[in-house]
């Protein structure tokens, strides 16, 4: 693994420090993090009522075809 440095401040280190479990490392605790955060983006995604059809409403328009 090819490793890099970023800088951050104290206050997001901090931030970062309070999801930590023992031993995990802060690439650890930062992949957890972004894991979370790309299944909470699909669920809502996923979720997302915007330009669907109930089943009536799709039956309905399969019907006027």
């Amino acid at each position: 693994m090819m490793k890099t440095t970023i800088t951050i401040s104290a206050n997001t280190r901090d931030q970062i420090k309070e999801f930590r479990n023992k031993g995990e490392t802060y690439n650890d605790i930062l992949t957890r993090i972004l894991n979370s955060a790309k299944e909470r983006q699909l669920q809502e995604l996923l979720m997302d009522e915007k330009d669907t059809l109930t089943i009536a409403e799709a039956r309905a328009k399969l019907n006027r075809k």
